[in-house]
């Protein structure tokens, strides 16, 4: 099961179960679903090569319009009139057939078929498949492409999953044609034509999207080139070098003078002690 809930592996039928409309139209329907698939990769590659170029060109920081983080243009953009008026009816119609789709598939009798059980049990859920995507995912991918209305990147998914749609729908249909009654696969029909037409409408869409975009690329583009082209440019500073100037001699170094040491100081010498003469006894008076 593929991440949009549609099932697109379907079960080779049992021999002998085929009418003779299938074996027609297998041929036909072989080379336009392998048709269907160019263009839708050719969109895609398209698309993404505008998302990815519209990134530094047209950011927040170039002059461009802001941005959301998933690269879609922010809330309140302008959008012109003639552009909400054809989306606007492009998923009114989408709507509508998707809610037609949905009555007819519920109208289909699978258990009355006269086939092979496994067989029954596959469009079974093939036909679950297709009515949990028009309740859930297709009216997920209406409302968010409502809220930006040129987003290259939402209008592209939904594109995708109507392209998934019409493969597993169309099979479905193939077998009502082999299994069913007249009518349910005359109603079946009409509504696969009618997603058939949205979808074509929606590629030539994402076209004319691809194209504005491109030009508003180019455009943004060329006025930066002017903007930058005018914007004055200060000259760099020249440094003048002279070779004639005689080379100057360094300043010669002063030798450090020498301070004068003080002689340490000495001690004062004490005389020595002069020993007194001895004093000579007075003479004996003679008698």
């Amino acid at each position: 099961m593929q991440s949009d809930g549609l099932i697109r592996d379907t079960p080779d039928k049992q021999p002998g179960c085929a009418c003779s409309m299938l074996l027609l139209s297998n041929s036909a329907l072989i080379m336009k679903r392998t048709s269907r698939h160019l263009i839708g990769l050719c969109l895609a590659v398209w698309a993404v090569a505008v998302v990815a170029q519209s990134g530094p060109a047209a950011g927040p920081g170039a002059g461009g319009p802001p941005s959301t983080t998933d690269g879609a243009p922010a809330q309140g953009q302008p959008v012109s009139y003639a552009s909400v008026t054809e989306l606007n009816g492009l998923l009114g119609q989408l709507e509508s057939g998707s809610k037609n789709a949905q009555g007819d598939l519920a109208k289909v009798r699978v258990d009355r078929w006269k086939t092979d059980g496994s067989y029954k049990k596959q469009i079974l859920a093939n036909v679950e498949s297709i009515q949990r995507n028009l309740q859930s995912a297709l009216p997920e991918m209406i409302g968010k492409l409502r809220a930006t209305p040129e987003d290259v990147p939402a209008t592209f998914r939904l594109y995708r999953n109507l392209d998934a749609l019409y493969d597993v729908m169309g099979s479905v249909v193939e077998s009502v044609g082999a299994f069913g009654g007249k009518d349910e696969f005359q109603a079946l029909s009409n509504d696969l034509n009618a997603f058939e037409g949205t979808r074509k409408q929606i590629a030539e869409r994402i076209e004319s999207l691809s194209s504005a975009k491109e030009a508003e690329i180019t455009r943004l583009r060329t006025e930066l080139k002017t903007a930058q082209a005018a914007k004055p440019v200060a000259p760099p500073q020249k440094t003048v070098v002279d070779d004639t100037a005689p080379a100057k001699k360094p300043p010669a170094k002063k030798k450090p003078v020498a301070k004068p040491t003080t002689p340490p100081a000495t001690k004062p010498q004490t005389p020595a002690t002069q020993t007194p003469p001895a004093q000579q006894a007075p003479a004996a008076n003679p008698q």
